[in-house]
């Protein structure tokens, strides 16, 4: 489709330059951290010679052969900090560029997979990319040391009762509470101190929650607590050149389509800081006219969610692409 068919109005809704309704739309929608495992990207450098040169320029600007550890590396070696973000990033970026049969005409990121949504919408380069998802990791682990954090995941209580009481918890307890990533109707991600989030996942698990587990995940993501982290990651951000989407491109921090670098910009800058509203971003995409989302990444994460809000829609993966049929 055409870049250029659609405005953004002033409700920040996509429509056509020739009717002003929504037209039927496909989406790229990249996961974030927590989808890498062992072997990831092996069979795109095997096969795609492209692949191989975009491996190879992240190993040489790494300064590291990063792409050994996503196809040698254990569960282990891809959970440090080090190698998680950039191996995911990378990931995700390479396999929405070698495929050339489905073009998306809307781009959307859930927390990490943000980064590689700009690339493939132009607004940042490759190189900058990588600039940005490795300093994220080691800003924010950095940061992350300094508190005893964690983050927890609640399932089958409703977004305004889950604010309500982590609200009510943190005031009987002191202990900061905040949402971190909206993921569904129902399922939400909380964040704070270690004591708040246990406290509130124990309450949680006793006022009929269907899951409310505190996650093997040390730091606070996507709240206040990265306030540190957000400031230096902001300064690298100011330096980056940022350029007009190309499609546009559903940010995390307001769950709106932008094109404009600076909206970009100041958007990205907060994005560590603010919660994930990939609830809103899902349903504006809809909204807007998106009937087919392709997950850009190595498992179904998303897929899942965006089928149970979602079910009239077609949700699949990347992996449908004809060039990757009989490979991934």
């Amino acid at each position: 489709m055409d870049a250029n068919w659609y405005i953004i109005n002033k409700s920040n809704k996509i429509i056509s330059k020739t009717d002003k309704q929504s037209i039927n739309m496909r989406a790229f929608i990249f996961p974030g951290q927590g989808c890498q495992h062992e072997g990831m990207g092996l069979e795109l450098y095997n096969n795609f010679p492209e692949a191989r040169e975009l491996f190879e320029q992240a190993n040489e600007y790494f300064g590291r052969r990063i792409s050994d550890v996503m196809f040698h590396g254990d569960e282990l070696e891809l959970m440090k900090t080090e190698n998680t973000q950039p191996a995911v990033f990378l990931y995700e970026v390479v396999a929405a560029t070698v495929q050339k049969t489905i073009t998306p005409d809307v781009v959307a990121g859930h927390s990490l997979g943000e980064f590689a949504a700009l690339v493939i919408a132009g607004v940042i380069s490759f190189e900058d990319g990588l600039n940005l998802v490795l300093n994220r990791a080691t800003i924010a682990q950095q940061v992350c040391e300094k508190f005893k954090t964690g983050m927890g995941a609640v399932i089958g209580l409703s977004d305004e009762y889950v604010a309500k009481r982590i609200k009510e918890i943190w005031n009987e307890s002191g202990e900061p509470i905040y949402f971190a990533n909206y993921n569904g109707p129902g399922q939400v991600v909380i964040t704070g101190s270690k004591k708040g989030v246990r406290l509130a996942c124990k309450a949680f698990q006793k006022e009929g929650a269907k899951k409310a587990v505190p996650l093997l995940i040390g730091g606070s993501f996507h709240s206040p607590y990265m306030e540190e982290a957000g400031a230096q990651l902001g300064e690298i951000i100011r330096d980056i050149s940022f350029h007009k989407a190309r499609f546009p491109v559903y940010q995390c921090v307001d769950a709106l389509p932008h094109t404009v670098p600076e909206e970009i910009r100041k958007n990205l800058i907060q994005h560590i800081t603010h919660p994930v509203r990939w609830t809103e971003m899902t349903y504006n995409m809809e909204r807007d006219g998106v009937t087919e989302f392709y997950e850009v990444g190595t498992d179904d994460t998303l897929q899942k969610i965006v089928s149970r809000m979602c079910p009239m829609l077609k949700v699949s993966s990347i992996n449908e692409a004809e060039e990757y049929l009989n490979i991934l």
